[in-house]
This record gives structure tokens, sequence and C-alpha cells, in this order.
């Protein structure tokens, strides 16, 4: 018999056979039952606490005896009251206002942090420094700050610091929105500072060749290399001004009067003040419907935008 050749030998290596025993099984990415715990962990404490609250929104309850059903009791008594669209109407401008004062300042930080410079970084510790403390914190620091008999009208001696910030409703709400301004920006500028340096330095160095000064680069080279940044940046902003609850409640309580009863405050206010279980449940489910809308519409916005540089290329 006629020895094989070398080449009848390794013509067979590196092919599989599609008879051969478990070819086709062979799988490249993670195996699907990898997942599993983590969305045992999300359905156990984020959709069965979800669904509860759900369910309790049909209820009426005081969170001590049993509960009873009320069927849309709750969201007729809620819908209906004016209470409740002056609370809603009161997060949209935290959040519209939040946004248009943090993100061009979070921006122009993260820019200027993200140069070269020891001194860049110095200021870069420096303006973290808010991440550290906890929102409590920062509302007693404040409160104290903006007493007009004891803060910084004593300290300074200005006239104009002597105001009532914390009392006056023309003012409160927009000092609640600069303080918390003055706590998330630093994030923010984290988020810009990450995105600035995962730039190509060759774009900036062929806009110099060109002529292109600073201000023309920022406009022409940073800001549409950081469009997807702005976008989760705007998310966490936007979707996070609906979770606004500890530094209000410390700072300011709601008050004065209802100048700063936002709706996660309103829902707190009603569930342990009022003993309102129901009610509250039906807002925090308002809360959760408004959250996911804005998530999955600047998600949308998001794979649009994609999309749209895509089909440019």
């Amino acid at each position: 018999m006629e020895a094989p050749t070398v080449a009848s030998e390794t013509a067979g290596v590196g092919t599989s056979d599609p008879r051969a025993p478990g070819a086709g099984t062979l799988r490249t990415g993670p195996h699907p039952l990898m997942a599993v715990p983590a969305l045992a962990f999300f359905a156990v404490f984020a959709l069965l606490p979800l669904g509860g609250v759900a369910l309790l929104s049909l209820m009426r309850w005081d969170g001590i005896g049993d509960p009873g059903w009320t069927g849309l009791g709750n969201w007729s008594r809620a819908l209906g009251d004016p209470a409740t669209y002056h609370a809603i109407w009161l997060s949209v401008q935290v959040m519209v206002f939040s946004w248009l004062f943090q993100t061009p300042v979070s921006l122009l930080l993260g820019v200027f942090i993200a140069g070269r410079g020891r001194y860049r970084a110095t200021l870069g510790v420096l303006y973290f420094l808010p991440m550290l403390l906890s929102s409590a914190a920062i509302a007693i620091a404040f409160k104290a700050l903006l007493d007009p008999n004891f803060g910084m009208s004593r300290a300074f001696g200005l006239d104009i610091l002597s105001q009532d910030w914390l009392g006056d409703p023309t003012l409160t709400l927009y000092v609640v929105i600069f303080v918390i301004a003055w706590q998330f920006i630093p994030f923010h500028t984290l988020l810009y500072q990450a995105g600035v340096r995962q730039i190509p330095r060759q774009l900036y160095e062929a806009a110099e060749i060109d002529g292109a000064g600073r201000v023309r680069q920022f406009f022409s080279i940073t800001l549409p290399q950081l469009r997807y940044t702005i976008i989760t940046s705007s998310t966490l902003m936007l979707v996070g001004s609906l979770t606004y609850f500890d530094l209000v409640f410390v700072l300011t309580g709601g008050g004065p009067g209802n100048a700063t009863r936002f709706l996660p405050l309103d829902m707190y206010l009603n569930g342990f003040s009022n003993n309102d279980m129901g009610r509250a449940s039906t807002l925090a489910v308002l809360l959760v419907v408004a959250g996911l809308a804005l998530s999955l519409g600047l998600a949308r916005f998001a794979r649009f935008q994609r999309g749209s540089q895509q089909e440019g290329i």
C-alpha cells in the first residue's frame, strides 16, 4: 500500500468534520446560564419590591393595620389633588434647571482638568471633595452657612448675604438647585474628564496645523467627540433628579410651605407623616414610570445619533 503523503496528512488540520462527535457545539462567548444569578438578584431585589409597590398602590393602608382593597381610589385621589401636580412641576423645574446649570459647568471643568499640568491635578482633587461627603452632611453645612443670623452674613458682614435664603419661597428653590449642583458636579466632571482623555491627540495636532485655536478645537473636536458622554451624563442627571430626597429633607423639609416639596419628598411625607401608604405607593409608581420613560427616551436618542453617524460615514 502506498504511504500517505504529507499533504494528505495535513489537509485535515484546522478543519472540522460536521459528523464528528461534538461538532458544532463549540462556544466562543459566555454561556447564557452565567446571567442567571444576576437576573435572580435583580428579580428578588428590584422586580419583586416594585410589584409589591404597584399592588399596594391599589390598596388603602396606614402602615399599621391590614391593607384594604380600594382599586383605583388612590390614583384618583393623587391625580385629582393639585398638590400632586405642584410636586410634579417642582420636580420638572429641578430637572431642567439642574441640567442647564450642571452640564456646562461639568463639561468645562472636565475639559480643563483633563489637560496637562500638575496644578490641574491639584485642583481636580479639590473639585472632587464634595463626592466624599454625604447628602445629609452637605445639607447641614449649607443650612448653617445660609442662616441669616449666624451664617455667612455675620462672617463677612455683607447685607446681600443676610437674606432668608431658605425661608423665602422665591429663593429657596434656586438655593436647593445650587446645593444639588455643588454636590453632583464633581461626579459629572469625572465623566467628562475621562471622555476627553479618550479623544485621540492627533485630532488636536491636525487642527493646530490647520491654524485652529482653542475655542475652535473645543466646538469642532471636543464637543462632537463627547456627544455620547453628554448623553450618558444627561441620563444620570435627569433620572437622578427624580430621586432627590435626603438633601432636600434635611435642608428645607419641603418648605417654606410647599416651595420645595418635590415628588420624592411628597411621597415620603404622604407615607410616613400622613400614614397613607397607598397614596405614597401611587407616587412611587409615577416616579418609576417617569424614570423609565426618560431612560428609554434618551437611550433611543443615543441609538438614533449613532445610526445617523454610521449612515454619514
